[in-house]
């Protein structure tokens, strides 16, 4: 996609895409010469490299679904997607979005061919051409919503706890029904036909 292109979409909700792990819907913040930053509901910012993306949706009478409330809009301004790379050294960084070819880690090394990723004890290259989408992951973010996953979970658990009680408690009291599947046969049965 060009720069002209993605210029008369800023501050439009855009599908990037049409399905698929690199499909995304969101607003668009910034046009580079060879690459966009779009807000997402989920993920915050991502910065798509404008030579992978087949298609942009953009809904001239309705608009799509959005809402991106309260989520922090900062974003890097930079020309070029080279220059994206650069300014991400040594930060936490998931590129392309989903399927087989998702990898987080934090952006070692780059070159106009390759950038390195580190992740855990491993050094993986990745051809740049192959960079799709880029995102810088914060961390204290992620961690507050695990913790609230995790709470809601827990509540969730507790709940279904005290319901599971109550019905083993009511299951133990009452007398075990034949399955339903069956149950003409047994009823036939039992009358003696």
């Amino acid at each position: 996609m060009n720069k002209e292109l993605m210029t008369a979409l800023l501050g439009k909700v855009v599908r990037v895409n049409r399905g698929g792990p690199e499909s995304r819907t969101g607003m668009v913040l910034y046009a580079g010469e060879d690459h966009f930053a779009l807000l997402t509901e989920k993920e915050g910012v991502v910065y798509f490299h404008g030579a992978h993306v087949k298609s942009i949706t953009h809904n001239a009478k309705t608009g799509l679904p959005f809402k991106a409330v309260g989520k922090n809009n900062e974003f890097m301004k930079e020309d070029t997607f080279a220059g994206l790379v650069a300014s991400l050294q040594y930060k936490w960084v998931t590129i392309n979005r989903g399927g087989p070819e998702k990898i987080e880690g934090v952006l070692d090394n780059f070159t106009d061919d390759y950038l390195s990723l580190v992740v855990n004890e491993e050094v993986v290259r990745i051809a740049m051409f192959h960079v799709k989408s880029l995102s810088y992951v914060d961390h204290d973010q992620k961690d507050e919503e695990k913790k609230d996953e995790a709470q809601e979970e827990s509540n969730s658990n507790e709940g279904s706890d005290e319901q599971s009680s109550k019905k083993s408690s009511g299951k133990k009291s009452k007398k075990r029904q034949p399955s339903s599947c069956y149950y003409d046969e047994i009823e036939g049965a039992e009358a003696g036909y």
